[in-house]
């Protein structure tokens, strides 16, 4: 399975590249790539920087730039080998190799999207996502329509939900704030 890493956003709110902003000493992509690796080592980050060169993992350009989540998983999926393909985003560190295999064992294969869902919010860069998916997805890019939960409710989906006791390792972190909470609840269950 194709893992792609979305590494892309204007981190307007962080300050920083997000997926480089530090929690435990390392930075999220890292959390991120050790929760992927016993899955599958098959990893390409979609990012415009050279921010991520120190990673020995392929790096690719957004095909069409400043199109948001729904570009990058157009280049990864453009990018991609295999047929399904995990899609996650650079600011989860949280994210746990057994979420991911969760994910992997509840998707239908009959399902283009599968991705995860809360009382909340759903999550849609935590998800696979099917290559059947492009000609849709390069419509809604061609006609600038962008919005995440759109596009998914107009794939064949499926919502996979989550219990309380795990919503807390799918926060995207997007700002200063919400990692100072992370780092006090953190150094608060020690």
């Amino acid at each position: 399975m194709q893992v792609s890493i979305l590494c892309g956003g204007k981190s307007s709110r962080m300050q920083s590249e997000k997926g480089l902003v530090l929690y435990q000493n390392k930075p999220f992509i890292e959390h991120i790539i050790e929760a992927v690796l016993p899955i599958s080592s098959n990893i390409q980050l979609i990012t415009n920087t050279n921010d991520y060169d120190y990673l020995a993992y392929k790096k690719i350009k957004d095909i069409v730039v400043d199109k948001g989540p729904l570009g990058g998983i157009y280049t990864a999926l453009v990018h991609s080998e295999t047929e399904m393909n995990l899609i996650l985003s650079c600011d989860i560190p949280l994210i746990s190799s057994e979420i991911l295999l969760e994910l992997i064992e509840k998707h239908g294969t009959n399902f283009d999207v599968s991705v995860f869902e809360d009382t909340n919010r759903i999550h849609p860069l935590i998800g696979i996502y099917s290559k059947r998916i492009l000609p849709v997805l390069k419509e809604a890019i061609d006609v600038n329509d962008l919005k995440m939960m759109r596009f998914i409710s107009n794939v064949k989906h499926q919502l996979i939900p989550i219990t309380d006791a795990k919503r807390h390792l799918f926060k995207n972190i997007n700002s200063v704030t919400e990692l100072n909470e992370l780092n006090t609840n953190l150094s608060q269950l020690k």
